[in-house]
């Protein structure tokens, strides 16, 4: 791959049909920090948190307060979910149509990795209308600022807090856990461990870093409180002020006392001793490592280079995780523009380089979930707290192919006669088309043919 066709498509998600190779590989992806746009006009269109959150909860209140064999609660359950599901729908679109009009795609695509680092799953039928507002409200206004400002962002979002059951949460010593054993001594109320578990083994330190089970037990404590508006115990519309959705602490939840952790005490009160706690994993050299190593293994390979680790974790820790100062030794780094470095395209990566490639501009009638599905990797649900795999195993498998081969097809029916696929493959990988692939192309039996077997292509399916 030459450097021009790295910086496209390893960096970047694709180049498009009319778009000239970048002179100064280097030098493009730097300056589209500066072009960035947080809440483009496909993200800005959507109803923000509160909104979703209070239709949510008065859509809930209302299949809870139908008589329980009364045929409205079936009613009203389905339309709730008819509304969840087209809020999500609506923010997969909203996902494509910025990738397929940003000018800063290296940075979207950093917002594609930030977001499966702190994956949520619409699996969970709580999540399914949060999950993309989890991307536009805790991802992409970070994405450029601090890890530790990216991180606690993403764990108060009321995606991540009900995905993993904090709201649920609280202290077995709180004021509420009390007042509740008195009324009802047979009940215990409890912690759940859940997001203190994923943010020490996924968000920060990583596995097999040092910390135990009391550890992760402890931090639960010190996270009871830790709620939503709206959306927590109870499940009612907000009150007393509450905002529907946005983060908040609730101090008769919170466990009272001193935690230790990793051999460290802290005895700050309420709020902010989880806080504290945050701030340490944030910035320990396990987190740097662990966020080094999957930045080196998503933009090289696989196996990722143990040298470009150390200096990733280096900057990371030097910088005090100031995330662009990260990404820039990453582009300076020699490890990524090695031509023999090879990865393979996700359905993701492959479905937006594909529609950028033919010249789509805008998503208009097409739904892109349902195609994601079809491909396998359905957006926003990886079935687990680790997120989708990043390695060419998890999606090279043969009947994982034969399903790109049909979409390509689709593809390329859009384009019709339109596109030369010779010529577009040499725009859209300059320098770095096969001579294989120029052969099989150019003896398609017609124009649309060709395109298909470009997009689904070796060289097309590699960044």
């Amino acid at each position: 791959m030459s450097q021009p066709a790295i910086a496209l498509n390893r960096f970047g998600i694709g180049a498009r049909a009319n778009e000239a190779a970048p002179s100064d590989p280097k030098r493009w992806l730097l300056d589209q920090f500066d072009r960035y746009e947080p809440r483009p006009a496909a993200w800005a269109a959507l109803p923000p948190m509160a909104r979703l959150a209070e239709d949510y909860a008065q859509a809930r209140m209302e299949v809870r307060q139908a008589p329980k064999d009364d045929p409205r609660k079936k009613d009203a359950r389905r339309e709730m979910r008819r509304d969840a599901r087209q809020d999500y729908l609506d923010a997969v679109n909203a996902r494509a149509a910025s990738a397929l009009t940003t000018s800063a795609p290296f940075v979207e695509r950093l917002v594609w990795f930030w977001a499966n680092h702190f994956a949520v799953s619409a699996d969970k039928a709580t999540v399914v209308p949060f999950a993309g507002n989890f991307e536009a409200e805790a991802i992409r206004p970070h994405v450029l600022g601090r890890f530790e400002d990216l991180l606690l962002a993403a764990e108060r979002h009321a995606a991540m807090m009900l995905y993993l059951d904090q709201a649920q949460s609280i202290g077995p010593d709180s004021m509420a856990a009390r007042r509740a054993a008195a009324n009802d001594p047979g009940r215990r109320r409890g912690i759940n461990e859940n997001l203190a578990r994923e943010i020490m083994e996924l968000h920060t330190l990583g596995v097999r870093t040092g910390y135990s089970q009391a550890d992760v037990t402890e931090f639960a404590r010190a996270l009871t409180g830790w709620s939503v508006g709206g959306l927590g115990r109870g499940g009612g519309r907000a009150g007393n002020g509450d905002t529907p959705g946005a983060y908040l602490f609730r101090p008769g939840l919170h466990e009272p006392g001193v935690r230790t952790i990793m051999g460290r005490s802290y005895a700050q009160a309420g709020e902010a001793q989880a806080s504290a706690i945050l701030h340490d994993l944030a910035t320990a050299p396990a987190t740097a490592r662990h966020i080094a190593t999957k930045l080196a293994r998503h933009f090289v390979a696989d196996d990722p280079p143990a040298a470009l680790v150390d200096r990733l974790a280096t900057a990371f820790l030097k910088e005090g995780g100031d995330l662009p100062k990260v990404y820039r030794v990453l582009v300076e780094a020699p490890e990524p523009w090695d031509d023999r470095a090879r990865k393979f395209k996700t359905p993701w990566e492959w479905s937006i380089s594909a529609m950028r490639g033919i010249g789509m501009r805008e998503i208009g009638e097409m739904q892109v979930a349902p195609m994601l599905n079809q491909l396998g990797q359905p957006v926003w649900r990886p079935g687990s707290p680790a997120g989708f795999d990043d390695v060419a195993a998890g999606w090279a498998a043969p009947d994982a192919l034969v399903r790109r081969v049909e979409v390509a097809q689709r593809f390329a029916q859009r384009v019709g006669d339109r596109l030369d696929a010779r010529t577009l493959g040499a725009t859209l990988m300059p320098g770095a088309i096969a001579p294989a692939t120029v052969q099989a192309i150019g003896g398609a039996e017609s124009p649309a043919t060709g395109i298909a077997l470009l997009l689904v292509s070796p060289d097309f399916q590699r960044r």
